[in-house]
C-alpha cells in the first residue's frame, strides 16, 4: 500500500473571481513507503501548492489525499494526526525559530505529541545528531548559530516528530555551495538511516539526479512526468522544452547527439558520463 496517494486533486486560487487560476489541476499519483521522490517544475508550475496538501495545510477543492491508506479529510477533526505523519519543511525554515535554546526549538514539535519527557529528550538528541549539531549547540540560542546551522536546527525540529513522510520545499535555497552540500548530505543520510519516505522539491536537476529514485515533473498545474530518474532524464529534450534546466552533463550529451555521435540521452551524472565516454573511445578505437 502506498504511504501517500493523491487522487484527482484540484486546487484553485481566487475561486469565483475573474482571477481564478487552478494551481493544481486534476493531479493523481502515489508514493511508496521508503521512496525518495524529487519534485521539479518551472516557477508557477504548482509544486508548492501541491505539497501543501500533503499534511493538510491546504484542502483540495476536489479530489482526495490518502496517507497510509486513510483519507485525510474524511474527518477534519483528525487533521492534526496527519500533520504528525507528514512533516513539511518550508523554504527558509530558520525564520520560524523562536525558542530561547536550540533544544527547546527542536523539542517543540515532539512536545505537542504528548510524549514523555524522556522520549522527547531522546528524539531531540537523535535529530540533532542526524543534522550534525553538537550537544553544545543545543544549549545555545538558535540566533547564535550560523545560517546553515539555523536551517539544520529548524529541519531537526520536523525530523524529531519522526514523520512517516518528510517533505522539503527547496531546503537549500539561499545557501552557499558548502551549506547546500551539508543540507543535502544530511537529508540523504536521514533517508538512508531511517528508511522513511522523503519528498524533495528542488530547482536543481543535479540534486534530484544525485539523490532521488523517482521524479515528479510539474508543468502548468499538471503532472508532465512521473517515473524513475533514468526514465525522466531520458526525455531531456522535453524537459528543456518546458523550461527546465537539465544537468550540465546531460546537456553535453544532448549536444553530442545533435552532432551525430551515438551516445545515450539519459546521462544525468558525471560518473555515467565518464563511463559512457570510455565506452565510446574504446568502441571507436581511440583507447
Amino acid at each position: 500500500m502506498p504511504i501517500l496517494s493523491v487522487e484527482n486533486l484540484t486546487h484553485t486560487y481566487n475561486q469565483g473571481t475573474p482571477f481564478a487560476k487552478a494551481a493544481v489541476d486534476d493531479v493523481s499519483f502515489s508514493v511508496e513507503e521508503g521512496e525518495f521522490v524529487g519534485v521539479i517544475g518551472h516557477t508557477g508550475s504548482g509544486k508548492s501548492t501541491l505539497i501543501q496538501h500533503f499534511n493538510g495545510l491546504l484542502k483540495p477543492d476536489t479530489g482526495h489525499i490518502f496517507v497510509d491508506g486513510r483519507d485525510m479529510w474524511e474527518d477534519k477533526t483528525k487533521i492534526r494526526e496527519f500533520r504528525f505523519l507528514v512533516g513539511l519543511v518550508f523554504q527558509y525554515p530558520e525564520y520560524q525559530l523562536f525558542e530561547d535554546t536550540v533544544y527547546k526549538d527542536i523539542a517543540y514539535g515532539p512536545g505537542n505529541m504528548e510524549l514523555s519527557q524522556e522520549e522527547i529528550d531522546r528524539r531531540v538528541k537523535e535529530a540533532a545528531e542526524l543534522v550534525g549539531l553538537k550537544p553544545r549547540h543545543l544549549e545555545q540560542s538558535p540566533f547564535e548559530l550560523s545560517g546553515g546551522q539555523k536551517r539544520r536546527a529548524a529541519i531537526a525540529g520536523v525530523m524529531a516528530m519522526r514523520p512517516r513522510v518528510l517533505v522539503l520545499d527547496e531546503p537549500t535555497a539561499g545557501l552557499d555551495p558548502k551549506g547546500r552540500e551539508k543540507i543535502l548530505s544530511m537529508i540523504y543520510n536521514y533517508h538512508r538511516q531511517t528508511g522513511n519516505t522523503v519528498i524533495l522539491v528542488s530547482h536543481s536537476m543535479e540534486d534530484i539526479a544525485r539523490f532521488a529514485n523517482r521524479v515528479l515533473v510539474m508543468n502548468k498545474s499538471k503532472i508532465e512526468m512521473y517515473d524513475t530518474v533514468e526514465q525522466v532524464f531520458s526525455k531531456a529534450q522535453r524537459l528543456v522544452e518546458i523550461g527546465l534546466e537539465v544537468p550540465q552533463v546531460t546537456q553535453i550529451f544532448l549536444g553530442l547527439r545533435e552532432r551525430g555521435i551515438d551516445v545515450p540521452s539519459n546521462i544525468y551524472t558525471v560518473e555515467q558520463g565518464k563511463q559512457e565516454l570510455l565506452r565510446l573511445y574504446a568502441r571507436e578505437g581511440v583507447i
